[in-house]
Formats: C-alpha cells, sequence, structure tokens
C-alpha cells in the first residue's frame, strides 16, 4: 500500500496546521490537525478492507485466442476481470504478455466504483518460437487516497511453433496419397464393432452372441462374431543429422519431415495408439520415448518434434561438405564386446566345434560393429528391441546414404514389424542443382528408383516428402524431356 498525491496533500496540510497551532498558541489548529490525522487513518483502515474483499471477489483472466501459433502470426489477447460484488474501489489491470511477445498496445482494463465486469483486448505478434507463459497479471486498487498493487493467478501458455514449409507433398512419383491411419484390426474374433462371421450355433457359445434376426431368417440357431478392435504402436524414428539441414531457411529437408511426422502424430492421438519417438543425429541416439499413451505423452512427442535441430553443422551452422556418420551410438544400443570376447577364446582352438563356431562369431563382431558406426541403422535396432509384434515403425529420413538405408529396412523387416519409409530426396533441397533442370531430372529419377525399391519390399511403404512447387518443375521437366526425346 501507498499513499496517492492526495493523501500527501492532506498529510502537508495536517502538517503545516500543526505548525501554525505551535506558532501561534492556538489549540483549535492542533484539534484540526488531529482530527485530519484520524480521517487518514480511518480511510487506510477502510481501504485495507476493501483491497482484501474484492481480491476475494475477483476473477481475472488472460484468454489468448489460440494456444497454439505460427512463429510471427497475430492473435488478439483479451484480459478478463469480473466481481461477485461490485467494489467501491477503482481497481486497474494490467495483463502479462511473455517477453517474447510483441503487444500492439497495452493489454489493460478498468473497473470503476460500482462496475461488476470489464475487458481489454490487443493484438500480440509472437515472433520467437518456442512454449511462452504469460506473466501474472496486476491489480491496482485506489479510493483516492491510497493505492495497492497485486499480482493475480492467471498464466496461460502460448506454444509457438516455427514457420515450416508450405504446400508439403507425401506420395509417390508425384502421386499425392494420405498417410492417416483408421481402426486396426486385431484379427481376432471378440468384442467389437465390425461384423466378422456369422455361423450355427454350437454348445457353449454364450446366448448374448445368438443373432436373432438370422436365427428367425435361417430356423436355426446361429450366433454372430465381431472383429476385436486393437490399439497400434507406433514407433516414429526421426533423422536429425547434418544432411537434414539441406534445403532453404525454415523449410529443410528436417522442416518437412517434421510436418509429416507431427501429421502421423496427431493421427495416432486421434486413434488412441501408443506413440513412441526417437531422434537420431550423426553421433547416434539423441533422445527416445518409449509407445505410451495419454495426452501428457503425445504433448510431450510434439514439442521434441518442434525442438529438433539438425546436429553435426559446422561453426557457421552450415551443412558440412562430406557429412561423416561413423560415430559410436550411446544409450541403449548394446556394443560387440560380447562376440569379440567369443571370438577371441576361440583364437587357436583346434577342434571342430571350435571351428564351426569361429564363422558365426566373426560374422557377429562385424555386424555388431556395423550397428556401432551406422546411428540409424542403430537407432532402429534399438527401436525394435522388445517391440509389440503389431508396431508401425515409421523411419523419416532422406536418400544421402543408401546403403545403409537398405540394410536398415531389411533389418526392421527381419524382425517383424511393418515399415514406413518417409524420404526427403536431396535433389530437392539442393538449390544449384535446381538449376540445372536435366540434371535435377535424372538425380529425381534415380531417387525415384530408390523409392520404388523400397516399396517393393514385402511389409514396407516408402513415400517421398518435398516441396510441392519444387517437385512439380522437376516433374515437368522430366515430361518435357521425355516428350522431346519421342520426338
Amino acid at each position: 500500500m501507498r499513499p496517492t498525491r492526495q493523501a500527501w496533500a492532506v498529510g502537508a496540510i495536517a502538517s503545516a496546521l500543526a505548525v501554525l497551532a505551535a506558532v501561534f498558541a492556538r489549540p483549535l489548529l492542533l484539534g484540526a490537525t488531529v482530527l485530519l490525522g484520524a480521517w487518514l487513518l480511518v480511510r487506510q483502515v477502510l481501504f485495507v478492507r476493501g483491497v482484501a474483499d474484492a481480491l476475494d471477489s475477483l476473477t481475472v483472466r488472460q484468454v489468448p485466442a489460440a494456444n497454439a501459433v505460427r512463429a510471427d502470426a497475430e492473435i488478439p489477447v483479451t484480459l478478463e476481470a469480473t466481481l461477485d460484488t461490485p467494489a467501491r474501489l477503482r481497481l486497474s489491470l494490467d495483463g502479462g504478455v511473455p517477453p517474447g511477445a510483441t503487444a500492439a498496445g497495452p493489454l489493460s482494463a478498468t473497473l470503476e466504483p460500482g462496475a461488476a465486469t470489464t475487458r481489454g483486448t490487443t493484438t500480440v505478434t509472437w515472433p520467437v518460437a518456442g512454449r511462452h507463459r504469460f506473466d501474472r497479471p496486476t491489480v491496482t486498487a485506489t479510493d483516492g487516497l491510497f493505492a495497492a498493487t497485486i499480482p493475480v493467478e492467471s498464466r496461460p501458455t502460448v506454444t509457438v511453433e516455427p514457420r515450416g514449409p508450405h504446400s508439403a507433398h507425401v506420395g509417390r512419383g508425384g502421386d499425392r496419397v494420405s498417410i492417416a491411419q483408421g481402426e486396426h484390426d486385431a484379427g481376432q474374433r471378440g468384442p467389437g464393432l465390425e461384423p466378422a462371421e456369422l455361423r450355427e450355433y454350437v454348445p457353449g457359445d454364450s446366448a448374448d452372441e445368438i443373432d436373432w434376426k438370422a436365427t428367425a431368417r435361417l430356423d436355426t440357431l446361429h450366433v454372430r462374431e465381431y472383429e476385436t478392435q486393437t490399439h497400434r504402436p507406433t514407433m516414429l524414428l526421426i533423422d536429425h543429422g547434418a544432411a537434414l539441414a539441406a534445403g532453404p531457411p525454415g523449410e529443410s529437408k528436417l522442416d518437412y519431415l517434421r510436418e509429416t511426422a507431427l501429421a502421423i502424430a496427431a493421427n495416432a492421438r486421434e486413434l488412441d495408439d501408443p506413440l513412441g519417438l526417437i531422434t537420431v543425429g550423426d553421433e547416434g541416439i539423441t533422445s527416445r520415448i518409449d509407445p505410451t499413451t495419454g495426452p501428457a505423452a503425445y504433448l510431450s512427442i510434439r514439442r521434441r518434434l518442434l525442438e529438433l535441430e539438425p546436429t553435426g553443422l559446422d561453426d557457421d551452422g552450415a551443412v558440412p561438405e562430406t557429412v561423416e556418420r561413423a560415430h559410436p551410438i550411446p544409450g541403449p544400443v548394446p556394443s560387440p564386446t560380447r562376440p569379440r570376447a567369443a571370438l577371441s577364446a576361440l583364437d587357436g582352438a583346434d577342434d571342430p566345434f571350435a571351428r564351426a563356431l569361429e564363422p558365426f562369431y566373426a560374422a557377429r563382431t562385424e555386424y555388431d560393429i556395423r550397428f556401432d558406426a551406422e546411428p540409424l541403422l542403430g537407432a532402429v535396432r534399438t527401436a525394435l528391441t522388445g517391440q509389440d509384434s503389431r508396431q508401425w515403425t515409421v523411419i523419416c529420413t532422406d536418400d544421402s546414404d543408401r546403403e545403409t538405408l537398405y540394410e536398415t529396412i531389411r533389418f526392421a523387416r527381419a524382425r517383424g514389424s511393418r515399415v514406413l519409409v518417409l524420404l526427403a530426396p536431396t535433389v530437392l533441397f539442393a538449390t544449384d542443382e535446381l538449376g540445372d533442370p536435366d540434371r535435377a531430372s535424372d538425380r529425381y529419377l534415380e531417387f525415384e528408383e530408390l523409392r520404388r525399391d523400397l516399396d517393393r519390399m514385402d511389409a514396407v511403404t516408402a513415400f517421398e516428402v518435398a516441396p510441392e512447387d519444387r517437385l512439380s518443375a522437376v516433374l515437368e521437366a522430366t515430361r518435357s524431356r521425355s516428350r522431346g526425346e519421342l520426338r
């Protein structure tokens, strides 16, 4: 609490009267000083009680028009205040716009004495990506003589997503496809919604399973079975090595793959499918979230996807000319220590059993070293360790290391996982090559051959993820060249 100018003026008058009373020996002036002091004290007590009563009945809310926006977006933010019982004080409210946002004007509102509700709105721009939490709004109460400023609780958050790619294309050879998944059948009979089979009643069937309409039509007891619906675990495996930084700012390979992964995550949330995430950079796994459900889990995965940045860039933030991925993978990926130890123990042994085992352990050692040297391959092994047999593995990467890509997918298939491969074609993110239509066309055809080879593998689906405008330009150049060759 602090006195206002009016209170200071009253105090100055009381002090002046006290001085005059002493100088001129006038008791009446001294009495006036005492009365003014008592009046100020009573007003102070009443003010403190009025502030307490007002805060007890006051509700303040800061309400952004959206809880998630794109960077540089503008949204209105409203400051609302409601009193259960109108106060005798004047209440001024100031909002708490986060430091990372820019308000077009003050976020404020005023409750005049006797009023019960008010609101104020301003437009807020969000230039910085991230999760922004509002500061607490403040309420300044005054009765003209005294004022007090009190913070109140209302701290919503706004998630600002980075400026991302526009017109992202997901498909095959320029043909757009949908990657949204519907309900998943378990392949088992039981409680469900989809009719599966009508058969004759046998002893032991429940009476609840009898289809009375079919029974009346066929004149014998028949039972209707239904397809059991199930949830399918989905594991997102996102490559964010240096090679994925290629492309214009905000429209890199990683940006396009991120958008697609966010769409898959949203679909999994809608179906209540368990969702997991493994991110892998140039030196191995950078984060891991096991498949689970629940709003907090989906939000955590979404936040991690939005925070992803390419690893292994040089000091200037540029993609190195040669991207080396041969680094050991930290974390849960096993090391080849045991196969090496077994091979060492067999060395020099001169019996048929040892000679038979030696090639096996030598191959195991070589393959485990391969896991250590290739982060993407090691990440897939981690993703499939102890997996549910119904797990859907989604690999988001590019075509810069085709040999490792083939080996990674073959390994995933050998472990029984259904695989969706989302590939960013390097040619569509290399601006220097797009200036040469013929070269760009040849590079895209090479990519399309790779994608088709992967797509033909059993239980593997391979899609391209690319900027639609650049892809259309390359496809048009390819068609034009084909027409010219036919002539």
